[in-house]
């Protein structure tokens, strides 16, 4: 088997430790970015959709700041966004390149990518459920819970699943600025000394995680739309 992969994929392993520690940063970016980007993406997206016209805490001062910005950062592409915000970077995390300077900027990238996809998760809910939950008297934070979180849960696994695939993406892009993971990996031995084979087996690698994200998404659609 070994003779095998030394003779097509010679020098993915010449460089297999770079190729194994390189998939593990990718992995790790799209966790921990994942996770925060999730709880914060959810959570203004809600905020979006309640603070909006006939919401149920209707602020057009929030939803004016959250929608613009939003509209914003999604304008400005990450290749570039990773630049414009490395000073900030840097004083989150201390660093702007690595793993650690990548997380600031692949949150920063999601975050308003999710929230969008939340705000439509959303505004699907029948408004007849909330004019009943109201009616009953149901707080506002009730109705957030026990309705638009709780009915619209397939909706979210789904926008979560669109987001995570699109994360990947980012990583590779955020590897090719120091980001580390496939794309830094892939940049500096794939494409600057033409190892294609090298190339061709990260291609592979990202595809596996990306079908592996959806059908673990559509698993959990599947079980939780009734």
């Amino acid at each position: 088997m070994t003779n095998v992969l030394e003779t097509y994929l010679p020098n993915l392993m010449n460089y297999q430790d770079e190729f194994i520690k390189a998939v593990w940063q990718t992995v790790e970016m799209v966790i921990r970015s994942g996770v925060i980007a999730f709880v914060i993406g959810i959570t203004l997206g809600v905020i979006l959709v309640v603070t909006r016209e006939d919401g149920i805490l209707e602020n057009k001062l929030v939803y004016q700041i959250l929608d613009k910005s939003t509209n914003l950062l999604r304008s400005i592409p990450f290749v570039i966004l990773i630049t414009f915000i490395a000073p900030l970077t840097r004083i989150i995390a201390g660093t702007s390149i690595g793993i650690d300077g990548a997380i600031v900027p692949l949150v920063i990238g999601c975050v308003p990518f999710l929230m969008r996809q939340v705000d439509m998760a959303l505004s699907d809910i029948d408004a007849g459920l909330i004019e009943a939950a109201t009616a009953m008297g149901v707080s506002p934070l009730g109705i957030i819970f026990r309705v638009y979180l709780k009915e619209s849960i397939p909706a979210l696994v789904r926008a979560t699943t669109i987001t995570i695939v699109s994360l990947i993406g980012l990583t590779a892009m955020a590897g090719i600025v120091g980001g580390g993971g496939l794309g830094d990996f892939v940049t500096r031995y794939g494409h600057a000394r033409y190892m294609h084979d090298i190339t061709n087996v990260s291609v592979l690698v990202i595809l596996i995680m990306i079908s592996v994200v959806q059908g673990l998404g559509t698993i959990i659609i599947k079980k939780t739309t009734h």
